[in-house]
């Protein structure tokens, strides 16, 4: 791989780490009510979502594209989980019972598999993320004239790269966690649950597009990805 060709892979990871979805917003969550080792266990199941995404591309390409691009039923499905699992957050009032002590901390249990498989489920929901890594497959692929050497690391840096972007930002938001108090933390996940709703919407009003606006170019640019 060239020089340029690494660069562009790790600014691409780069800038992925900051886009704004579902995932961003849920990795920031659990990093500050639960800690870092639990948001790095969310966050690998969110790029094991996506090297399951990135083989699906890579093997079926444009031929899937076509296939998945004009079908409404993948956004109904993905938008009815997102506003489900939303509403669901919303309502929780697990932790209302605690919120009038301002002063205390809220111990963390985390168990790290469901974070981790959490973190796979609400990736591999989002059919927008299929549609990113489809395009980059058809737009990287062509470029690497298709070796699978050259494109197998370019992904991986790429992924790598939005690995370690995220990594930091895990640390930057754990500094926040000392200032977590149950009516914080409460307030966080209500937000969370909202902006999961939105989201979802969003997702189900996709699958509403007349099909001949639903093409390759809208799905990744309006897509939320992460």
């Amino acid at each position: 791989m060239t020089f340029t060709e690494i660069k562009d892979a790790v600014l691409i990871g780069f800038f992925l780490a900051f886009m704004i979805g579902p995932v961003f917003f849920m990795l920031i969550q659990t990093s500050i009510t639960k800690g870092a080792r639990a948001a790095i266990a969310f966050d690998l199941g969110v790029v094991l979502g996506d090297i399951v995404f990135i083989l699906i591309a890579y093997f079926g390409s444009k031929r899937l594209l076509e296939q998945i691009k004009d079908d409404p039923r993948l956004f109904y499905i993905g938008g009815l989980i997102l506003l489900v699992y939303g509403i669901i957050t919303y309502l929780d009032k697990s932790q209302k019972r605690i919120i009038d002590d301002e002063t205390l901390i809220i111990p963390v249990k985390s168990n790290y598999v469901k974070l981790f498989l959490k973190g796979f489920l609400l990736n591999f929901i989002n059919i927008g993320v299929l549609a990113f890594w489809l395009g980059m497959i058809v737009v990287v692929g062509s470029n690497l004239q298709m070796n699978p050497s050259k494109i197998f690391n370019y992904f991986t840096i790429i992924l790598v790269s939005y690995l370690i972007t995220d990594i930091v930002k895990i640390l930057l938001a754990k500094q926040l966690k000392k200032k977590l108090t149950p009516k914080v933390a409460y307030k966080i996940k209500r937000i969370m649950g909202l902006l999961l709703m939105v989201f979802g919407i969003v997702l189900i009003l996709k699958g509403f597009i007349p099909k001949e606006q639903l093409n390759f170019k809208n799905v990744i640019e309006q897509q939320t990805e992460k």
